[in-house]
């Protein structure tokens, strides 16, 4: 595997960090951190290129945020940091290791990689389950507390595969060790760590076990086989991989299950062989907006509009015209016009 040098001059002139600013403000342009360095661009950015370049950046605490995932319906710590440098740095990492790392991964992993998000996923899911008898069953894990248990030992070893760079090594050591353990859920290295972590199980699992149908989004895998016994069996391999070579527990609520029985939940979707409907829980939270806007219950016009149009949009994608047409009706309709309105007026 080639490794990759002369990495930290491209990574912190200025022009990089230019770029990572305009990708990390991206939807954040009216916050006031972001206008503090819009208001002198040209100060901002060498003080971060002096403090890359003189070994002196240190990441500044993490501020703790409690929130749902709008896709599982966990409740997640975030970790944030501040726009200014934290934010910014991690882009300008990003971009110079992102081009290196994303050349390794398999074309069936989504998470985090340009072009290849839920609905590129399920496009490759769904094509896959065309073949019936060779996707008959689906073995589903995942690992227990994925971003949290990360090892950092374990991180750097498998950053160190792909990089030489020293000065770019100890600005990425720095982040990895600012938590105690694991990567910070928020952190938007993070999600690219994860990535590179199971990278090369990634390719275990199709050059070495040969698997045809195998899909991972984050820690989430999804292996499809005719073979409910050549499931099992992958499980246990996959389970003493994650352990032995990454330190890795995986969930005990992982499966093995004929796919038409109850269907494979993943991206937010339940797959079925010739059609896919909403996760449950989804559909829930959809079902209680729609029925507390019919209600006449009072809701911000963005919540409305906004909730409106999101579950819209996995509605799209989905096999859910019933749905759709029990809970979506002439009120709903009314009520996102009317707060369509107000919010036009207000802006």
């Amino acid at each position: 595997m080639k490794r990759h040098g002369n990495l930290f001059d491209r990574m912190t002139s200025i022009q990089n960090i230019a770029v990572a600013h305009a990708a990390a403000k991206r939807g954040k342009a009216r916050y006031r951190e972001v206008q503090a360095v819009d208001a002198a661009p040209q100060r901002h950015f060498q003080a971060i290129r002096n403090l890359l370049r003189s070994g002196t950046y240190r990441t500044a605490p993490y501020t703790r945020i409690t929130r749902r995932c709008r896709c599982s319906g966990k409740v997640r710590v975030i970790h944030k940091l501040p726009y200014f440098p934290d934010r910014i740095v991690h882009h300008c990492i990003v971009q110079v290791v992102d081009p290196i790392w994303r050349k390794m991964m398999v074309r069936d992993t989504y998470a985090c990689v340009p072009g290849r998000g839920i609905h590129d996923g399920m496009r490759r899911l769904r094509t896959a389950l065309t073949d019936i008898e060779g996707t008959a069953y689906c073995l589903k894990m995942d690992v227990r507390q994925f971003y949290p248990t990360l090892d950092h030992d374990v991180l750097k070893r498998l950053v160190r595969r792909t990089i030489k760079d020293m000065r770019l090594l100890a600005a990425i050591d720095e982040i990895i060790d600012s938590a105690d353990q694991g990567v910070p859920i928020g952190n938007y290295l993070s999600q690219h760590f994860g990535n590179l972590y199971l990278t090369g199980y990634d390719h275990w699992m199709k050059e070495h076990h040969r698997c045809r149908y195998y899909f991972r989004y984050c820690d989430d895998v999804v292996v499809l086989g005719s073979n409910k016994a050549r499931l099992h069996a992958l499980r246990e391999a996959t389970a003493k991989y994650w352990a032995d070579r990454l330190r890795l527990e995986m969930k005990g609520n992982w499966q093995v299950f004929p796919v038409d029985a109850r269907g494979i939940d993943f991206l937010g979707y339940r797959f079925f062989h010739r059609y896919i409907l909403l996760r449950k829980s989804i559909a829930g939270r959809y079902k209680r907006r729609l029925r507390a806007i019919r209600a006449g219950k009072r809701i911000p016009p963005a919540t409305l509009v906004g909730s409106v149009v999101s579950y819209e949009g996995w509605l799209a994608h989905a096999d859910c015209r019933n749905l759709r047409n029990r809970y979506h009706d002439t009120i709903v309709d009314a009520a996102v016009a009317s707060a369509r309105k107000k919010l036009k007026e207000a802006a």
